[in-house]
């Protein structure tokens, strides 16, 4: 358990509130006399997904995954003809290595 005096509550109330909600307990004291104590509100702890969607740093999503279907493509897709497609052109490279800025030394 963590001892904290009120002033450094005061500066930095909001991190000892993610600590009592990450389950620990803090005493709060005022010239070496215990006054509060923080610590998890009571009830059933939340999952890490919907501590998350209360913080606001997640938003849950809409699409039912049991009613998804993977379909098969209808056509035949090669790929290496594909990859050749997509490289590029050896002369392309050459001129980004011209117009390129040389380093400064």
């Amino acid at each position: 358990m963590q001892s904290i005096r009120v002033t450094e509550l005061k500066a930095h109330l909001s991190r000892y509130l993610r600590q009592a909600s990450r389950g620990e307990r803090i005493t709060v004291s005022d010239r070496d006399d215990p006054i509060a104590e923080l610590g998890p509100a009571r009830g059933a702890p939340l999952s890490w997904r919907d501590r998350l969607v209360r913080e606001g740093w997640l938003r849950p999503g809409t699409q039912d995954w049991s009613a998804l279907k993977i379909s098969a493509i209808e056509r035949h897709v090669d790929i290496q003809s594909s990859l050749r497609a997509i490289r590029e052109d050896p002369d392309e490279i050459r001129r980004r290595k011209r117009s390129a800025p040389s380093p400064v030394r």
